[in-house]
């Protein structure tokens, strides 16, 4: 028996279903504008509707639909927002999180594998009109220049608290809210002031482990 894989409609009315995602319009249109399979390498394109991850390059993988659905909604972009999006990969969620924002918003991808930033970049010229752009990472944290940011999404998982984690909450505008794995939870981080940061954690998930250091010349 052929095994039938989901449509675009399928997975649409699959994350609907769940009473932890959509519950935001915004994130709703997004996925219904911005097409998981225009980033996925042509070997999983049949699987692109299906709710769970897909392998791209270099050992990584575009995230589970739910999973990135739940933390769009922790992360609440709003029209007008700056926004880093740490760990860009494919540049599926810099789109979503352009589709978000709108024209008045800015979205920052960083990736640090070079043939991601360009396969990124590649995917990204489908959906010219979103104000984003995928840049590639140095072996620093985040990118100042930028900042300071109102939203920070993290598509790879921090061990722990480390210093990398911090360092990016801090690149945060007073209000600013940051999504990241760290360890098996994701963490919502939100920025009281310069000095002070709550956090709430939602357990039992896991991610690719964040890459700090690479070799660019490799």
């Amino acid at each position: 028996m052929d095994w039938e894989f989901m449509t675009k409609e399928d997975l649409l009315l699959h994350l609907e279903e769940n009473s932890k995602v959509f519950k935001n319009e915004a994130i709703r249109k997004a996925f219904e504008a911005v097409d998981r399979k225009d980033f996925i390498q042509p070997d999983y394109q049949i699987e692109a509707y299906e709710d769970y991850p897909l392998p791209t390059m270099s050992g990584q993988t575009i995230s589970q639909p739910t999973t990135v659905a739940f933390m769009l909604e922790l992360l609440d972009p709003q029209k007008g927002d700056n926004v880093l999006d740490v760990g860009s990969g494919t540049g599926w969620t810099t789109a979503l999180l352009g589709h978000m924002v709108g024209k008045t918003g800015k979205v920052t991808g960083l990736e640090i594998r070079p043939e991601l930033v360009e396969f990124g970049k590649e995917n990204l010229k489908k959906y010219k009109e979103l104000p984003v752009e995928i840049r590639q990472a140095d072996n620093e944290t985040g990118f100042f220049r930028d900042g300071p940011y109102n939203r920070i999404l993290a598509g790879a998982a921090f061990p722990n608290k480390t210093n990398e984690a911090m360092e990016l909450v801090f690149q945060l505008a007073p209000g600013g809210v940051m999504v990241a794995p760290i360890g098996e939870s994701i963490t919502k981080f939100e920025r009281v002031n310069e000095d002070e940061y709550y956090e709430t954690e939602y357990p039992g998930f896991i991610f690719v482990p964040y890459v700090q250091k690479f070799n660019l010349e490799s």
